[in-house]
């Protein structure tokens, strides 16, 4: 039965594929986890770091251009 064969091959490769993609999912999975966890991180810290800029930053932007040199 030259048939079967044939289904018996193609659903084995079938199931290797499906095999290989549930890997690859749970890899993506565990790099989204750890990207969520540094994401988290980076907002403490720019959170941590607005806190210690004084008057939360009001001031505006300044550019180097608007310090004074040490020699004035």
């Amino acid at each position: 039965m030259p048939h079967t064969d044939t289904i018996d091959k193609r659903l084995m490769d079938l199931e290797i594929k499906a095999s290989f993609t549930e890997d690859l999912v749970e890899q993506l999975n565990q790099t989204i986890f750890q990207q969520q966890q540094q994401i988290d991180a980076l907002i403490r810290e720019m959170s941590q770091l607005r806190q210690q800029v004084p008057d939360g930053g009001s001031g505006g932007f300044r550019s180097a251009r608007d310090e004074l040199p040490p020699h004035y």
